[in-house]
């Protein structure tokens, strides 16, 4: 009896110990440091221009995807938000740049009020959020989500986004975060990078200042390299180097004007661009649809609930009455909203997640990480899983999946011990 009783406490222990409900936050310092950075609008094929040779030198020597898919649609703040809870933006909430709530009203990128409300984050619960409930430390140098407390927490250290700070001053901040001592050391760090798609926007994907915009932030990330050497680090931190979308050319005569379609009275117009969305007004509903749903050159407009099921798009009741999407390189607006723009916008995104010109980046290196490995294509919500994997913690129901991920590991998952 004596035997089985030892027998049964040895295997019994370990497994309460392992459903704690918070490991304790010294534990971290015995952990991999793990950077996500995000360089927005970074399309895949960006890579082999030859003007990133920091960016480059870490996927040869770690790993890196032949592409990512996005989640549709393919634009900023969806896909941010993706990436840190692994829910395609119908399930996590963030389903455009500018969306309507029945509840909480508009939402807009430049509505700071609204950016900052955790109610809109809400129905996802970011990674550092889940990290911090399991007792580790956090830092956000921009991530869009990140200024709001959801679900009443916030990262230990975090930062307004604000887009006049300089690239350096970005990896300067994080460097110091990796200076505190190591039981007050964040386990898990964001950096972002927004050079590369705001030179798409104004100047067009194959542009000297797209290029340009590639040199700078790739010295960024030669800064944050150095720094980490000099600080004994570059093979203890994990480092996962992602985009949220790709981008493409949208020459100015390639515009779809809404209210050669339909009487824009009759509609509330909630965004414009890729994709649009809008609700027609009870009264006109029947009338808007026939008009907007009937075939267009360049154009696909569906009501929410006849989205193709690939897009993962349309159950959430942020997502407006009626999407039209766009071909690539197409943009919808309006004849007045046209005429009023300041400069043309030269470069978009947005578009048919499966659209090859929406191909996000994946670069991962570390000690987690195997060397000189290639990944085939795969969707970003796998990235969430892979990131709650190498931070020890228990994800969050997600979308994703680990299993396209696992040739990037250095060892099997089952087998890593953080």
């Amino acid at each position: 009896m004596t035997r089985i009783l030892a027998w049964l406490l040895a295997f019994a222990l370990p497994a309460l110990v392992g459903c704690s409900e918070a490991p304790p936050r010294d534990d971290a310092a015995a952990r991999a440091p793990l950077i996500l950075i995000s360089i927005d609008g970074f399309r895949a094929d960006y890579l082999q221009r030859g003007l990133t040779p920091t960016l480059a030198a870490l996927a040869a020597d770690g790993v890196h995807a032949e592409a990512m898919q996005p989640s549709f649609p393919s634009i900023t703040f969806p896909n941010h938000y993706t990436l840190v809870t692994g829910l395609y933006p119908d399930h996590h909430g963030i389903v455009h740049n500018t969306m309507q709530d029945p509840a909480l009203g508009r939402f807009a990128l430049g509505n700071r009020a609204a950016v900052g409300d955790g109610r809109w984050w809400a129905e996802g619960e970011p990674i550092w959020v889940t990290a911090e409930k399991q007792g580790l430390h956090t830092a956000t140098m921009f991530w869009p989500g990140s200024e709001a407390a959801i679900h009443g927490v916030r990262p230990d250290h975090w930062h307004p986004y604000d887009g006049d700070v300089a690239p350096r001053t970005r990896v300067d901040q994080v460097l110091a975060w990796l200076d505190l001592p190591a039981t007050q050391r964040p386990a898990f760090i964001t950096l972002y990078f927004d050079a590369v798609d705001g030179a798409g926007h104004w100047h067009g994907p194959d542009s000297p200042e797209l290029n340009a915009a590639l040199r700078d932030t790739d010295a960024a990330l030669a800064r944050l390299v150095d720094g980490l050497r000099r600080r004994g680090l570059y093979d203890r931190v994990n480092l996962v180097i992602v985009s949220d979308h790709g981008m493409t050319a949208t020459p100015p005569a390639q515009t779809i004007y809404l209210d050669d379609l339909i009487d824009l009275s009759d509609v509330d117009v909630v965004t414009y661009d890729v994709p649009a969305e809008l609700n027609p007004k009870p009264e006109h509903a029947a009338a808007v649809a026939r008009a907007l749903l009937a075939p267009h050159p360049h154009l696909r407009c569906y009501a929410r609930d006849a989205l193709p099921a690939r897009l993962h798009y349309g159950g959430n009741p942020r997502v407006a009455a009626i999407v039209c999407i766009p071909d690539d390189g197409w943009l919808v607006s309006t004849h007045a909203r046209q005429a009023k723009r300041k400069r043309a916008l030269l470069g978009e995104h947005g578009y048919d997640n499966d659209d090859p010109a929406m191909r996000a980046l994946f670069v991962a290196h570390g000690p987690d990480f195997r060397r000189g490995v290639v990944l085939p294509e795969f969707p970003n919500v796998d990235v969430y899983p892979l990131l709650a994997h190498l931070l020890g913690i228990r994800p969050q129901p997600n979308d994703g999946d680990l299993t396209p991920l696992r040739g990037a590991l250095a060892m099997p998952a089952t087998a890593m011990h953080r």
